[in-house]
């Protein structure tokens, strides 16, 4: 039937109604809220490219994991700024590193909060990019060790899962063999599997200290106009293993998204990354949009594009909202 028997609108009058037939429900529990830990002691640097968002020393980031959890927001994923780096982000592998002491202090005190280890030398590296660099390029294998090393230390401070960002080639299968050789073969690997070399990361580069100090990461990250480049690398990491792919970032990047998830079926993630949520917060602080209702636009956006993991620094108040919370 065509108009004036059929009437779409008839859907829309009554809020009863439009909840009943509301085709994508975004929940707390899909959300993962990122978080940075630092060295030092009693530590609270604001990033200023990333209002609300902080370097943390471990005893405050309990404290904010503490909020996390409180919100209703059962997971978070770590990233650490180390007191010293060096040339091949080995500091990274240490029983003592800054993300493992952390791991160590959340589960002491919430046993229940889920955490996710990034697993990536970007942040541990004196040149800042993502492995060991010979012949003035990133060498992929010998990254691999200390990649797989990172893992194991992490699973040994108690990381519920890790989680590649490196984009290195055969990542997944090495880590995966390595956490098996070491009896960790129930931690799960959430592959960042379509990662792109996108301008998006710019306040993630500030907050996690991270920025390349020569180049760029055009040669291990995938060039942002390709899509069926992402299929191709999201299904060697199934093959190698991976329980759960990513892609990253999510907002420009849906209809990868949407693709991952039709093609493999797989559990997918999607990291609404810095750069989205700074310009959100940029033009919500201008009275431009209403912030909140362009957030909660943007991961339901997501959400119906097919994923079924969403990592985002509006993680806590997008789950104040869902849970009627204020404040």
């Amino acid at each position: 039937m065509l108009f004036p028997e059929t009437r779409l609108r008839r859907l829309r009058y009554n809020s009863v109604l439009r909840d009943m037939v509301t085709e994508t429900k975004l929940s707390v529990d899909d959300l993962v809220m990122p978080l940075f830990v630092c060295a030092g002691t009693n530590v609270r640097n604001p990033i200023s490219s990333m209002p609300g968002n902080f370097q943390l020393s471990v005893e405050n980031l309990v404290m904010e994991c503490k909020n996390v959890a409180e919100s209703g927001v059962k997971a978070v994923l770590l990233f650490g700024i180390p007191a010293e780096k060096d040339e091949d982000g080995t500091v990274a592998c240490q029983h003592n590193g800054i993300v493992q002491q952390a791991i160590r202090a959340i589960k002491a005190e919430l046993p229940d909060l889920y955490i996710i280890a990034d697993v990536c030398n970007c942040e541990y590296t004196t040149h800042g990019h993502c492995g060991t660099i010979i012949d003035g390029d990133v060498d992929n294998d010998t990254t691999l060790e200390t990649l797989a090393a990172q893992s194991v230390s992490l699973a040994e401070a108690g990381a519920d899962m890790i989680a590649p960002s490196d984009m290195m080639d055969g990542r997944v299968g090495r880590i995966r063999e390595a956490l098996d050789e070491n009896k960790f073969e129930k931690i799960p690997i959430m592959a960042y599997s379509a990662k792109y070399a996108s301008g998006f990361y710019g306040p993630f580069r500030e907050a996690a200290e991270s920025a390349p100090k020569f180049g760029n990461r055009a040669t291990y990250q995938m060039n942002p106009a390709n899509s069926d480049e992402a299929m191709r690398e999201v299904e060697l990491d199934i093959a190698e293993g991976a329980d759960i792919v990513m892609v990253k970032p999510a907002l420009s990047f849906l209809d990868i998204v949407y693709r991952v998830k039709t093609e493999f079926k797989m559990p997918t993630a999607a990291y609404n990354v810095s750069g989205e949520f700074s310009m959100l917060k940029a033009a919500a602080e201008k009275d431009w949009i209403d912030g909140a209702r362009v957030m909660m636009e943007i991961l339901t956006s997501i959400k119906r594009a097919g994923a079924d993991i969403i990592i985002t620094y509006s993680a806590v108040d997008a789950a104040k909202i869902l849970n009627g919370i204020k404040g």
